[in-house]
């Protein structure tokens, strides 16, 4: 299956180039391969929150599923225990992430033998009408009966463990053995559905608390959340008592406490302070992923922008990189969740993308379009698309990224970093070779030399589609990917911040600057910058047109925005000329080129001219951004530059135009 695929693929792409499509980075994959889809319930729908509830019977009992409007990966799940609407704000945010949450009733069973009859045969029902093999359990009160009960017995079926004030000993509760309340005909209902008699309850080691081994060896992480003056359920002789074993079997456990429940409530109940959290943990631990690892690398920290964004409620976050950056989808999506995730932080939101421009572009324009307004606390970066379909060399792909890396931290030492490697079929096909693709291999060098986080969504969409979770046609779409793809790369974005920010923050943390390694390449682009077109000098030909339109000598051809109505620098005919003295080690151009771009001769110091084509494979449709370095390994000091049409073009082209939109220069 596998070979076919790249067979196909290797055919598809030599196609697409054969016929030189005209839109920029376009993305050609097919794939026999099914997929997981939805699924789909039989029963009474009904609205609930915006989605859809559909209410059954299993086996003689009220049952639902709640489904997400787009189904995450894999289709995710949420096993609500006992009293389902409560605190139900994590599990709104979930099904908005792509979860589906179900609940059969089982009230009165207390997580007993008889309860669990039911939820096996009510797994077996879902899991095999397609939710994930992996459910993330969710217990309140005395739901955590059922939770431990479920977990202990079958872990392999449990991805975590979320639950809110739960009962770990029924000693405590309903048995009101200890410091709490208790209550007398659950008390019984319980020693009845466990076989017990009041003389047998004291020896009971069943109990949540009893039967944690399975589930810590398992690696199963919980997360509680308790009222300190809980009298129902005592959080002293339940949760704290159940977190200090399982972290002594090795287990993993976060308890969030909240000072005050209501005093009519007997303190068990109280306003959810952290449902962004409780989610997040779910999001994290809960996501289908077919591998057992994550596919992102924590390295370093980011730290700085979270202390930014929580001790001074401010923080620019910025999206560098081109098309899939700049499109509606993930991005938004980041946005909306950092705003959640800091609610009282006023955010500036940049968005510093531009179609079809990769990391060469990025780092000679870091200055304009990332760091125009002061300092940035959070930056996001991804060429790993683009780099590849414009065909940059392997020494461009690492000195442009190191020039964006490099030139952020001499910016401000404190910016935190996350580089992304978006996927595009040709990575796919590396991938299933078990090659990790050339420019991805490059920027990862870089992201390492200088400690930065980094997201392997190209590997992500690879396996995840040969899980047959999704696959490219029908899902994911494109290299710009449909709806559905963009919340495929934030839920990975989440869950690595999530796991980045995991640790409790210090309250007396302050900013750590990070450290700045010598550069991996003493000529990459760190200290790239657009120079005005008002530099350049002895124009003959040219001219600077205040509000250049590329489409206007109506040869056709689209435009990206910010190519066009703009000043450019303009030579039509050959022998048209101008020249540049500069400071710095590499000069360059940023074109519009399009239908009729010509050829250029350039010559530095008086060396004798060089020719460069200026037509890409795209200018036929589309006057494209396009970043051509003309040196890069000057020695440091002044330098002059002349630029002319040559007499002679590409014989597709319509013409001999050179459209600068800015002069390049790295000192």
């Amino acid at each position: 299956m596998k070979s076919n695929f790249i067979k196909r693929l290797t055919i598809a792409v030599a196609v697409v180039l054969f016929l030189g499509l005209t839109t920029h980075s376009s993305c050609f994959a097919q794939t026999e391969e099914k997929r997981l889809v939805a699924p789909v319930w039989e029963g009474q729908v009904s609205e609930w929150n915006g989605f859809n509830k559909t209410d059954f019977k299993f086996e003689n009992r009220d049952a639902y599923v709640v489904s997400p409007k787009t189904p995450a990966p894999g289709n995710p799940w949420v096993w609500r225990a006992r009293f389902p609407g409560f605190h139900a704000e994590a599990d709104l945010i979930l099904l908005a992430r792509g979860f589906h949450i179900a609940h059969i009733n089982t009230n009165g069973l207390l997580g007993s033998p008889n309860a669990m009859e039911a939820w096996n045969n009510f797994y077996q029902h879902l899991t095999t009408n397609g939710l994930a093999k992996e459910c993330v359990l969710e217990g309140v009160s005395r739901g955590g009966l059922f939770v431990y009960q479920f977990a202990s017995r079958w872990p392999e079926r449990v991805a975590c463990i979320y639950c809110d004030t739960p009962v770990g000993d029924i000693s405590s509760w309903p048995g009101g053995k200890g410091k709490g309340r208790g209550h007398a005909p659950t008390w019984q209902t319980c020693l009845s559905e466990y076989g017990l008699t009041e003389e047998t309850a004291k020896e009971f080691r069943q109990n949540p608390i009893d039967i944690l081994a399975p589930i810590a060896q398992n690696d199963i992480p919980i997360l509680h959340i308790v009222s300190m003056n809980d009298v129902i359920v005592p959080p002293s002789e339940n949760t704290f008592v159940l977190a200090k074993r399982y972290r002594k079997l090795g287990g993993s456990i976060d308890v969030i406490q909240v000072e005050k429940g209501t005093q009519k409530s007997g303190g068990h109940h109280f306003s959810h302070p952290e449902p962004i959290r409780a989610a997040d943990f779910m999001e994290r631990f809960g996501s289908t992923l077919p591998k057992s690892k994550d596919y992102f690398e924590i390295r370093g920290s980011l730290n700085n922008c979270r202390e930014k964004f929580e001790s001074q409620k401010t923080g620019r976050v910025v999206f560098l990189g081109g098309s899939i950056t700049t499109m509606n989808g993930w991005r938004d999506l980041v946005c909306k969740y950092l705003q959640q995730k800091f609610p009282k932080t006023k955010f500036e939101f940049i968005d510093a993308g531009i179609s079809s421009t990769g990391s060469v572009p990025g780092s000679f324009r870091l200055l304009r379009d990332v760091f125009a307004n002061g300092d940035v606390d959070l930056l996001f970066e991804e060429a790993a698309v683009n780099d590849l379909h414009n065909s940059r060399k392997t020494i461009e792909m690492t000195r442009g990224m190191e020039g964006i890396i490099r030139h952020s931290r001499v910016q401000n030492p404190n910016i935190d970093i996350v580089m992304m490697h978006f996927v595009d079929p040709h990575h796919v096909a590396n991938y299933r070779r078990g090659v990790t693709p050339e420019v991805i291999q490059q920027h990862e060098q870089i992201a390492k030399h200088y400690n930065v986080p980094s997201l392997h969504l190209a590997r992500e969409i690879t396996e995840r589609m040969d899980g047959k979770q999704f696959d490219w046609k029908n899902d994911f779409k494109n290299c710009h990917p449909s709806p559905f793809g963009h919340t495929v790369y934030a839920s990975s974005i989440r869950r690595m911040l999530n796991e980045a920010w995991a640790e409790p923050r210090n309250a007396n943390q302050q900013p750590v600057p990070h450290s700045l390694p010598e550069p991996s390449d003493q000529f990459s682009y760190d200290r790239g910058k657009m120079v005005t077109l008002n530099n350049a000098k002895e124009l003959t030909g040219f001219n600077i047109d205040e509000s250049c339109d590329p489409r206007a000598n109506k040869i056709g051809g689209s435009v990206r925005a910010g190519f066009h109505n703009v000043p450019m620098l303009v030579g039509t005919e050959p022998g048209d000329q101008f020249s540049l003295d500069f400071e710095g080690r590499a000069v360059g151009l940023f074109l519009a080129a399009g239908p009729d771009a010509g050829t250029i001769e350039y010559s530095i110091d008086n060396s004798e001219f060089k020719p460069l084509n200026l037509f890409t494979r795209w200018s036929r449709g589309l006057h494209i951004p396009w970043v051509h370095v003309l040196e890069s390994e000057l020695s440091t000091g002044a330098h002059q530059l002349v630029v002319r049409i040559a007499p002679t073009k590409d014989s597709r082209s319509k013409g001999h135009a050179c459209r600068i939109v800015n002069l390049l220069v790295n000192e």
